[in-house]
């Protein structure tokens, strides 16, 4: 099983027929899902359709696509941020999605508790949509359903499709951190537990288990 994030895999639990977009964490990559296997919760319906993307590593110089240390920039984002990284993404899956004559595109991209990347903003995605439109002639619906939900609410939306043997997955399965720690395992899940990714994941898995 490939190791999705929360937000990834939580709203892969509620779809069908959709192609869904998020990346890799190794390396950057893009999985185009018309329907996604989350273990034995799910049907599998279509097979994935996965590209790389070393292009991101060419073209930019940041700490998910080099060795650089997890810094601020001169502006203020994190230098974790991948310029251009989601636009990418939902451009190559409206691509595939004509083929397949696919209109709904979906994401989990969030502005309520993140790090402030400008490409996972609503206005952001609303103005893709519309380019996205105009430039294939589509009729392309990006769907972000954790645009407006903090991590917290991600876990009870797990919670909520699968009970606990979804956030079970999510917990042991999925993977945010940005160092790539993947063998220590947290109450929150894997991760090394300092970086952006984890603070954000393990602040939500707190609020979500102190309900």
């Amino acid at each position: 099983m490939k190791l999705l994030g929360l937000a990834t895999e939580v709203i892969l639990g509620s779809l069908r027929d959709a192609v869904h977009v998020g990346p890799e964490l190794d390396n950057i990559e893009v999985e185009l899902h018309h329907v996604v296997l989350a273990e034995d919760l799910f049907e599998v319906v279509r097979e994935d359709h996965l590209l790389d993307l070393p292009v991101l590593g060419q073209i930019s110089e940041t700490a998910l696509t080099s060795d650089a240390e997890i810094a601020l920039r001169e502006d203020g984002l994190p230098n974790t941020f991948v310029p251009g990284r989601n636009l990418l993404f939902f451009l190559l899956a409206a691509a595939l999605a004509t083929r397949r004559e696919a209109r709904h595109l979906v994401g989990g991209m969030c502005e309520t508790d993140y790090s402030g990347y400008p490409d996972c903003r609503d206005a952001t995605l609303k103005a893709l949509q519309a380019t996205l439109n105009l430039g294939m002639a589509s009729e392309f619906v990006l769907h972000t359903p954790l645009m407006w939900s903090d991590k917290a609410e991600s876990w009870r939306m797990a919670e909520r499709l699968g009970g606990a043997a979804l956030v079970a997955l999510v917990r042991e399965q999925t993977h945010s951190c940005y160092l790539g720690v993947h063998n220590v395992l947290h109450a929150w899940g894997h991760g090394c537990g300092d970086c952006p990714a984890c603070a954000l994941r393990k602040k939500g898995w707190e609020a979500f288990a102190g309900d």
